[in-house]
């Protein structure tokens, strides 16, 4: 590769300067380039995001109209799972905007497109090959490109970040899915009964499912190692989970002793949910730890004073501490410890600092000290 300004992949629209051996250590625009004159999409869009939602928003919107309460009744899981989704952002909190961004990836192009599938196999195969195949496949898929893109977007520093953004990917593709199930349940006049199911006893099931992509992809990233195959690997993991439910209740609908099966199915998804529970909350304490270690050499290195950003990953007290601040000091101090947070993953990591990470980084923590936009 020659000497040369190339283009940036990871930043839409700027450059940077290879020499024949390195590249430069922050990113530009060269000297003599025109800047982008056509306008940039906000952080939380994305044209797969525009595109999905092109398709989707005019049959939410029938359905708000025609079903209303079929629409209000999705509102019930989300109260449940994001409360969860939150705690688990607590030591290093993702930007709000990521975060939409995310569940809007599940609620739009990944409903989209396997919509769009599973219906086709179901007219040209059957509806339990749908079920069974075609939606643990294709599902999975489209979740699992939503946390990769969230790699792509400088997002995702560590295995806690993985889980995360597969939980909101999860929970928005959940959200209009149970639109359709609830609306097809109120037909049948079996709306309560979906309701119990899938809103109070499976509202993880989606997330659940994902996370184990979003662990291998936050694993990768941390390790220095390719994304994709290991978004493979999570991914032929949460496939497999999903297919296993998916087969169980179908096994379940078309015999006498259903019930049997669908409590032997629920033991099993409960054996799921508290494994994969095991292993987030061990990766959360593990981050925890990780924080609480480094953090005080991270603000020594970056010269932020003592005592300005509390060293502590517990909730509770870092609630308390937020409680006694006004309102925009308390906005401060989340985005100050969130830069900080992603300062100390960036120096985890098994692969050493990538300066380039390492001045974005810093450029964060200093609008975030200084009150300067945010992401």
């Amino acid at each position: 590769m020659t000497p040369g300004w190339y283009r940036d992949p990871w930043r839409v629209g700027e450059f940077r300067w290879w020499d024949g051996h390195t590249w430069t250590a922050h990113v530009a625009t060269p000297a003599g380039r025109r800047h982008r004159t056509t306008p940039r999409l906000p952080s939380w869009l994305s044209v797969p995001v525009i595109i999905g939602a092109m398709v989707v928003m005019p049959v939410v919107v029938v359905a708000l109209i025609v079903e209303p309460q079929s629409v209000l009744l999705t509102l019930v899981p989300v109260a449940i799972v994001a409360p969860v989704l939150r705690w688990l952002d607590v030591v290093e909190p993702e930007p709000p905007s990521a975060r939409l961004h995310a569940l809007l990836w599940g609620a739009t192009i990944s409903i989209a497109v396997a919509g769009t599938v599973n219906s086709a196999v179901a007219l040209t195969v059957s509806e339990s090959a749908a079920a069974v195949v075609s939606a643990p496949l294709v599902e999975e898929f489209m979740k699992g490109c939503g946390v990769v893109i969230m790699v792509r977007r400088r997002q995702v520093d560590g295995v806690m970040d993985g889980l995360v953004y597969a939980g909101w990917v999860g929970l928005g593709f959940a959200m209009v899915e149970n639109v359709q199930y609830f609306i097809a349940a109120s037909d049948d006049g079996v709306l309560a009964e979906t309701f119990v199911a899938r809103a109070l006893f499976t509202p993880f099931a989606h997330p659940l499912f994902t996370a184990w992509t979003g662990w291998a992809v936050g694993w990768a990233v941390m390790r220095g190692k390719r994304v994709v195959p290991a978004a493979m690997a999570g991914g032929a993991v949460a496939v497999g989970l999903h297919a296993v439910w998916n087969g169980s209740l179908v096994a379940a609908g078309g015999r006498d002793d259903g019930a049997w099966l669908v409590l032997i199915a629920a033991l099993v998804f409960a054996s799921i949910f508290v494994a994969t529970i095991v292993m987030v909350t061990s990766v959360r304490r593990g981050e925890q730890r990780r924080y609480v270690q480094g953090v005080g050499a991270v603000m020594l290195r970056y010269g932020v004073a003592p005592g300005t950003v509390p060293i502590t990953a517990s909730w509770r007290e870092l609630r308390t501490v937020r409680a006694s601040l006004p309102r925009a000091q308390r906005r401060h101090l989340d985005r100050r410890r969130a830069a900080l947070a992603r300062l100390v993953a960036l120096h985890n990591r098994t692969t050493g600092v990538d300066p380039v990470d390492e001045a974005r980084l810093v450029t964060q923590l200093a609008e975030a000290t200084t009150g300067g936009p945010s992401r």
